[in-house]
């Protein structure tokens, strides 16, 4: 299946505005069911989505490519300009002399297990770029958490995304990591996780 193709009734919007800000509540449980699982363990509610997303609201520049099963959004990936995002993912990019005006930043993809594999994870990637292109930006950066390599809850089989990030042109960046809290399942606290960068030149 090519990027292009997608089964009947699967849809791609990239939306900006009010369009995106009708549909943030979906993204809330999209990212509420699909981060719960390794490696994110998030434990996650409506009332913490709403105050995460609030960015979203607040960047006339941030884009929601949604993926849809007739109204039903199955599939979305969030981007904003790096300099209107949570400050705790622009201050490790201080270092690296590049001016945050010329990174867009990609927060999130997440896709419900039964749409995976059909290409949406491509066609958001390059949504997203076609978005910076557009927007002027130079860069592309976005977060992965890192785990231990034997903490408890690891499943067995687990593939890292990495090679499909690197197929797509994107590295890590060496040393650059953000901090960020949210509580695990199974936790009563939230505690800070460490998130590795990785960018790509446009």
């Amino acid at each position: 299946m090519s990027r292009d193709d997608l089964p009947p009734g699967i849809t791609l919007r990239a939306l900006q505005g009010a369009e995106l800000e009708r549909h943030l509540d979906a993204v809330a449980g999209l990212r509420i069911a699909v981060f719960r699982d390794w490696p994110y363990l998030y434990d996650g509610s409506l009332a913490y989505e709403r105050d995460y997303l609030q960015t979203y609201r607040e960047s006339a520049q941030a884009l929601l490519v949604g993926a849809f099963d007739g109204d039903r959004l199955v599939g979305a990936s969030t981007s904003t300009p790096m300099e209107d995002h949570a400050a705790e993912f622009a201050a490790p990019l201080a270092g690296l002399g590049l001016p945050l005006t010329t990174i867009l930043y990609g927060a999130e993809s997440v896709v419900l297990p039964d749409y995976r594999g059909l290409g949406l994870g491509h066609r958001f990637f390059d949504l997203r770029e076609d978005h910076a292109r557009a927007l002027g930006r130079s860069h592309v950066a976005y977060c992965s958490v890192q785990r231990p390599e034997h903490h408890p809850a690891r499943p067995t089989q687990y593939r890292t995304n990495d090679a499909f990030w690197l197929g797509r042109g994107y590295a890590p960046l060496p040393g650059v990591i953000a901090e960020f809290s949210w509580r695990d399942v199974g936790d009563a606290d939230e505690s800070k996780k460490p998130l590795q960068f990785w960018m790509r030149e446009l």
